[in-house]
């Protein structure tokens, strides 16, 4: 039995380096867009966190563009996938509080967009990780 060898991932991961392009422009430019959802223990530092994170999404994404650099920036959008899942976590915790209290059409829509976004990271994360492969 013959092993083939791996081919290297040519083409350009574009389900991860748009939103990664668009949300790290989008943490430089207006931070407090994202500070609020960063979970309630780590808020001492969110200001921090959001411009870190920003600038990691933006590296993730020059990185994925390069097939030089495509492995590892697919490494690293997957980690930096899973570090900013708590704070989509603890978006969609606040948007369920705050549909049960105004209890409007528009509310409840904003919370199951959280609820269905949430899942659909774990499939970025894979996609990320197949840059790595």
């Amino acid at each position: 039995m013959t092993r083939r060898a791996k081919k290297p991932a040519t083409t350009i991961p574009w389900i991860v380096l748009i939103p990664f392009a668009v949300s790290g422009v989008i943490h430089l430019v207006r931070p407090s867009v994202f500070t609020p959802i960063i979970p309630r223990a780590l808020r001492r530092w969110d200001m921090a966190l959001v411009l870190v994170s920003g600038i990691a999404e933006l590296a993730c994404a020059v990185g994925l563009a390069f097939p030089a650099t495509r492995v590892a920036a697919g490494r690293a959008s997957a980690v930096v996938l899973a570090a900013v899942w708590p704070a989509n976590a603890q978006m969609s915790l606040d948007l369920g509080r705050r549909a049960r209290r105004r209890r409007t059409l528009k509310a409840w829509a904003a919370f199951a967009v959280s609820l269905v976004r949430l899942p659909l990271q774990v499939t970025l994360i894979e996609r990320a990780l197949r840059r790595s492969r």
